[in-house]
């Protein structure tokens, strides 16, 4: 009985502040058109427009915080700030969230406002019934107090009896309705401002296809600092040391026995290293990379492939390291396969950026019928793409041509 009480005053003071809260809601999508409208003068609306769907934002967090209350349920926190920088902010103004957020606003006008003048009417009626009916001898005769349905009040005794049948249906209907409909209110409040099952599995992907960018930032710059530590450093060692070897052997008399079997060894071992270490270099991240580009990196592998290919390449803009990596890789690998068993006598190799993805197609004039379950170096091309989430694409019919096209992959 206590507990349904407090339910009850609880949902009737939750919906009376609805109530108004709705009317001012009511202002919100003219005064966003507004600040759209604006941008036509001066471009004023480029800048006051995102506050403006802040301060939405901040106001159906207030509300989203009274229902998670009432409710008694967590409430998940909201980017509730503006980032740094206009093109950032905008961005966020056209979000999923603030999306919500504006549909939130019609549906508190429509539930708001009903639901508030529901809970007036079982707040403020019984009051008005208690002060009110008493007080039916002041009525002219002619214009007498009425209650119920329009029952004239003419006496004391229909006051009572008629006037107290009132206050127990008003009593009744808050008894009933008030917690119900304040829950009902709440529970859509929170519906409408939290994502769907769709929305956060979209905004989850976002999420992690901003993480990988910065993975594949990090990755990259990591995989150029190891390289040049490895050149610079480890390389220029094993240089010196190579070649002070070399210089001890010649210093050394033909019978000077083991010592001389051992350096020469040990200065052969030394020129393998390098080579072996030259090997990891360029698998790991080729210096040509580093040193001219991804394009001009692109236009030496064609100069020297096995077949005579042409290279057509777009505006890339910048890219991350490991992408950059990985699209070299392919081509070289492409054109290797097609100088060694296509039996070609021309390959195009052709890059260009669409939005966030580098498209880097090979395409060569032979026999075609590319078998990867024999192990071509298609293979070694999936993998390198599925390693950054790309496609790859390969269109080889018997009789030829064949066409490699790989998507991968390259916001930042």
């Amino acid at each position: 009985m206590r507990e349904r009480t407090r339910q009850m005053w609880r949902g009737g003071l939750y919906l009376l502040i609805g109530l108004p809260s709705a009317v001012a809601t009511m202002l919100v999508l003219p005064l966003l058109a507004v600040g759209v409208m604006t941008t036509a003068f001066g471009g004023l609306g480029l800048v006051v427009f995102p506050p403006m769907m802040m301060g939405l934002r901040w106001w159906a967090e207030w509300h989203r915080s009274r229902a998670a209350a009432l409710l008694g349920v967590p409430l998940p926190p909201r980017r509730t700030s503006l980032p740094k920088g206009l093109r950032a902010q905008w961005k966020q103004a056209l979000d999923r969230e603030s999306r919500r957020d504006v549909l939130w606003t019609l549906q508190h006008v429509a539930i708001g406002l009903s639901a508030g003048l529901l809970a007036l009417i079982c707040v403020v009626g019984p009051v008005t019934t208690l002060v009110s009916v008493p007080l039916w001898w002041l009525y002219p005769e002619g214009d007498p107090m009425r209650v119920l349905v329009g029952t004239p009040v003419r006496s004391w005794d229909t006051a009572l009896t008629m006037g107290g049948v009132q206050l127990l249906l008003l009593g009744a209907l808050g008894w009933w309705t008030l917690p119900r409909m304040s829950r009902f209110h709440a529970r859509h409040c929170m519906k409408a401002l939290e994502p769907s099952v769709e929305d956060q599995l979209t905004e989850r992907v976002d999420e992690l296809t901003e993480s990988r960018a910065g993975v594949l930032d990090a990755h990259g710059a990591e995989l150029r600092r190891i390289e040049r530590d490895l050149h610079d450093g480890t390389q220029a060692r094993l240089v010196s040391i190579a070649m002070r070897l070399g210089v001890a052997r010649e210093a050394l008399d033909d019978d000077a026995g083991t010592l001389a079997t051992l350096l020469k060894e040990a200065h052969e071992g030394t020129e393998e290293a390098m080579v072996e270490l030259r090997d990891v270099i360029r698998t790991m991240y080729p210096p040509i990379l580093a040193d001219r580009g991804l394009e001009g990196a692109i236009a030496a592998v064609a100069a020297r492939a096995g077949v005579p290919t042409e290279a057509e390449l777009g505006e890339l803009g910048r890219l991350p390291a490991a992408v950059e990596a990985a699209a070299y890789f392919i081509v070289a690998e492409a054109l290797t396969n097609a100088a060694k068993h296509s039996g070609a006598t021309r390959a195009t190799v052709r890059l260009s950026r669409q939005g966030g993805r580098l498209l880097v197609e090979v395409t060569d004039d032979g026999i075609g019928g590319v078998d990867e379950g024999r192990g071509t170096g298609v293979v070694g091309i999936r993998r390198r793409a599925a390693a950054l989430d790309g496609t790859v694409l390969v269109q080889s019919p018997a009789g030829g041509p064949t066409a490699i096209t790989v998507e991968l992959p390259c916001a930042s």
